[in-house]
């Protein structure tokens, strides 16, 4: 068995980084050749990953980081029926999480080095994402075209602080900012035109490192989980961030979830983030693909 191996060093702020050469022990330990993908930019990254899934040079990819390199691995395999592992060495591993996969990364390697062996594999639904400016792209979790797209959106502009204190002050600075946005969503074919100041589409639970936007999202029913916020002004929308952390924000009554196999979304001037990944500026179009993802487990 041939393993290739997307690792971000960076992951976990760099403290993972050191557990290399156990991980690859334990990928190893039936026998399996394992070759380190290693790359400066996400963009490369992307691109060796592809390339050793299309010319056949590996039976499994597995992804060593969080929820951005495991994005990475997604546009390799979706929908090629090449397996793939999860070692979540992330500052969030959302989706490892939300799939059930071990969270510590010796133990997820081992469990990969074990699936692979005995062809444990399970399918799981995917994301397949178009932006009307031409982008394709896969996603697996949430994808965010809200409050917390706007807060990314922020953060990566800003050069000072460095750090989580980035992060905080584009919080601080987009609630002094905020108000309520007018969107288009068509849910499978039946359009709705609404203000909002969140608005979130999951596969999967959970985005931002446990925060639980899309409670009861089943990322094997061939179904998409909306969820939508009524405009809110900055104390409630504070006051419900905390309950986002349980799920239980969805019992709010200007609150509401919805669940489609497709999803179209418009807003003027507001860029999607999906995976914790900055995608596209919106319209976008979402379906998603049952069993797109061979996954080991």
């Amino acid at each position: 068995m041939n393993i290739a191996l997307l690792v971000n060093p960076t992951a976990g702020k760099g403290r993972r980084a050191a557990l290399l050469p156990a991980v690859l022990e334990r990928l190893g330990a039936h026998g399996a050749s394992v070759e380190v993908l290693g790359a400066s930019a996400a963009a490369e990254a992307k691109e060796q990953a592809r390339r050793v899934v299309a010319e056949g040079r590996c039976d499994a990819l597995v992804a060593m980081g969080g929820d951005g390199t495991v994005h990475l691995g997604l546009q390799a395999v979706a929908g090629t029926g090449t397996p793939f592992g999860i070692v979540p060495a992330g500052t969030g591993n959302d989706f490892a999480v939300r799939l059930g996969l071990p969270g510590d990364p010796l133990e997820a390697a081992a469990n990969v080095a074990d699936a692979l062996r005995g062809d444990r594999r399970r399918a799981i639904d995917l994301v397949w994402l178009e932006g009307d400016d031409g982008t394709r792209a896969w996603f697996g979790a949430v994808l965010a075209a809200g409050f917390d797209a706007f807060v990314n959106e922020r953060a990566n502009r800003m050069r000072w602080p460095k750090g989580p204190q980035r992060y905080n002050r584009a919080i601080v600075e987009e609630l002094v900012a905020l108000r309520p946005r007018r969107y288009t969503m068509s849910l499978d074919g039946a359009e709705t035109v609404f203000d909002s100041v969140l608005v979130a589409v999951g596969n999967t639970e959970s985005y931002g490192g446990g925060f639980r936007i899309a409670p009861g999202a089943d990322p094997t029913d061939g179904l998409l989980d909306v969820v939508v916020a009524e405009p809110l002004g900055r104390l409630t929308l504070m006051r419900l961030r905390p309950k986002v952390l349980k799920g239980t924000h969805v019992r709010d009554r200007r609150v509401s979830t919805h669940r489609a196999k497709e999803v179209r979304l418009d807003g003027a001037g507001i860029t999607a983030y999906a995976d914790g990944e900055r995608i596209c500026p919106l319209p976008v179009t979402m379906s998603c693909v049952p069993g797109a993802l061979t996954l080991l487990a």
